[in-house]
């Protein structure tokens, strides 16, 4: 196992991610605790020792199944990490009553690792907002004892991010963004990189396989990947990201012991791609950015020509999300930080927009098809 400098231990460069552990009849809420219990002890045995839950994982079951299984290894043997749920705006104001039913849900005096969760455009405002004293409670945690270590993961585009550094900066020590081939480019993960850079602490990698999409590529994308190294496509997209300095800590949502033996072996070896490596899989990640998607790139001619001001660029960009992640949860948290009278169904299709966009998009028919598609996304 590759291991990496955090401070002054040495963590696991894989992270077992729990927000996707075998479940018993397909219902997310009753996990499996025998083949749980299996994996965790296949990670132990071969190095692993970061263990990642949350709240709202597995229908606020993970940390309880987590607890049970890292009960059973000496406490100092492993680092384990949570979060707090604030992509539910109504848990704001309940932070310690959260924090402490965490400590008990995972059988715990401390967390080695705490995060601020999700940070993101819904719920900026919220963590800023004074009243709910969020950062405070937290680093007091810290001073206790109770958090060794606070970071925060975000969803949030780069400006939110900016926002949300300028309070909490100062006080945090790691930051989880979702990053990967293709999110790199899609998701401006690149210039995410260059803000967390600016603040001087490590990158914690959520998604590195986009939630299994990049282990089940096309079969045209997965020839021009394996022929690199005659590697499977999952390792290729390890190795990806071994190649940007910045990662620490990458974590895998492993779903089932297939899943943990390969990603285990993979990272026994640190081998970043070289630099025609590095240049094929970046194409192959814009070639698959275009699929299906709208290219808008926010020019923002349309919006002085919108008659009801619809913030167009920003619809696209989560019409474009939803055809390419199909990640209902993402969609529905972005819609819920715009307007409702701003919302696609608004449009009117004037078309004046289309006659200013240089990429002749038809834009009405998009906010058509985006408005129709909302109805039939779930919170999932």
């Amino acid at each position: 196992m590759i291991y990496k400098k955090f401070q002054d231990i040495e963590l696991s460069a894989l992270g077992f991610g729990t927000m996707r552990l075998p479940v018993l009849d397909g219902d997310n809420s009753k996990i499996d605790e025998e083949k749980t219990f299996e994996m965790f002890d296949y990670a132990m045995k071969n190095g692993v020792n970061y263990y990642d839950t949350a709240w709202g994982y597995h229908d606020e079951m993970s940390e309880i199944v987590v607890g049970k299984a890292l009960k059973r290894y000496p406490r100092d043997s492993f680092y384990v990490s949570t979060k707090f749920p604030g992509y539910d705006l109504s848990n704001m104001p309940k932070a310690e009553e959260i924090f402490e039913k965490q400590l008990e849900k995972l059988q715990m005096d401390y967390f080695d690792f705490y995060l601020i969760h999700n940070v993101n455009e819904m719920n900026v405002d919220a963590y800023l907002d004074p009243k709910f004293g969020i950062l405070d409670y937290f680093v007091k945690q810290k001073e206790l004892g109770r958090i060794k270590h606070l970071g925060f993961s975000a969803h949030g585009v780069i400006p939110t991010m900016e926002k949300f550094f300028k309070v909490y900066g100062p006080h945090m020590e790691f930051c989880q963004i979702q990053l990967n081939y293709v999110d790199y480019f899609y998701q401006d993960a690149k210039g995410k990189i260059d803000l967390i850079n600016k603040y001087n602490i490590p990158v914690w990698v959520m998604e590195p396989l986009r939630g299994g999409k990049l282990a089940n590529v096309s079969e045209v994308y997965e020839k021009r990947l394996t022929a690199l190294r005659g590697k499977p496509v999952t390792e290729m997209a390890f190795r990806f990201l071994q190649s940007i300095p910045e990662v620490t800590m990458t974590l895998s949502g492993m779903s089932d012991m297939e899943q943990m033996k390969a990603n285990i072996e993979t990272y026994k070896t640190d081998e970043p791609l070289n630099e025609a490596e590095m240049k094929e899989v970046c194409a192959v990640a814009k070639d698959m950015i275009a699929e299906g998607t709208v290219p808008c790139t926010a020019c923002r001619y349309c919006t002085s020509y919108c008659t009801k001001e619809l913030d167009i660029p920003r619809l696209i960009g989560l019409y474009n999300d939803q055809m390419f992640l199909k990640l209902n949860f993402m969609t529905l948290m972005g819609l819920a930080a715009i307007d409702k009278a701003k919302h696609p169904d608004a449009c009117v299709a004037c078309k004046k927009c289309e006659q200013v966009c240089p990429q002749n998009i038809k834009i009405s028919e998009v906010m058509k098809k985006f408005a129709d598609m909302i109805p039939t996304l779930k919170m999932e």
